[in-house]
């Protein structure tokens, strides 16, 4: 006699027997039907892919060609009008070129101070040559020029 445990066992053995038979049979009937379908199906993608080819092809040149031109066109008006208006550097402009005249002013008023004492100089050296003879150590004769 077989205790419960044994009954179940025994009762899920033949169970999945059975199913294991059932699901042999169905394969066996499915199998041709699937493949007709997978047929079926691949000759249908084939088609939609040579159907699909060329229209992408068609819309990549319309793209490249007529779309991206405009789009870069409009983007590059809209950066204008959203971009904000440039400072004004005048009153830097005009610091600059006041100070540029003023350091001007200052080298040229050097250059003529400079200027001014060597004339002086040179000046007073031609009058002291003029006026003080000038004694010649070789034969100690006075010289004047």
């Amino acid at each position: 006699m077989l205790s419960r445990y044994g009954r179940v066992r025994e009762a899920c053995r033949h169970g999945a027997e059975s199913w294991r038979q059932n699901a042999s049979v169905a394969a066996d009937r499915i199998a041709p039907a699937a493949q007709r379908t997978r047929d079926v199906a691949a000759d249908r993608i084939m088609d939609a892919r040579s159907w699909s080819a060329p229209r992408i092809d068609s819309a990549a040149r319309y793209v490249e060609g007529g779309l991206a031109p405009r789009v870069s066109s409009f983007l590059t008006d809209m950066a204008g009008r959203v971009e904000p208006p440039k400072p004004s550097h005048r009153g830097r402009n005009i610091t600059l070129m006041m100070l540029a005249a003023m350091a001007a002013v200052g080298v040229a008023g050097a250059i003529m101070t400079k200027r001014s004492s060597m004339q002086s100089l040179m000046d007073d050296t031609t009058k002291s040559e003029h006026e003080t003879p000038v004694r010649s150590e070789a034969n100690s004769h006075v010289h004047t020029p």
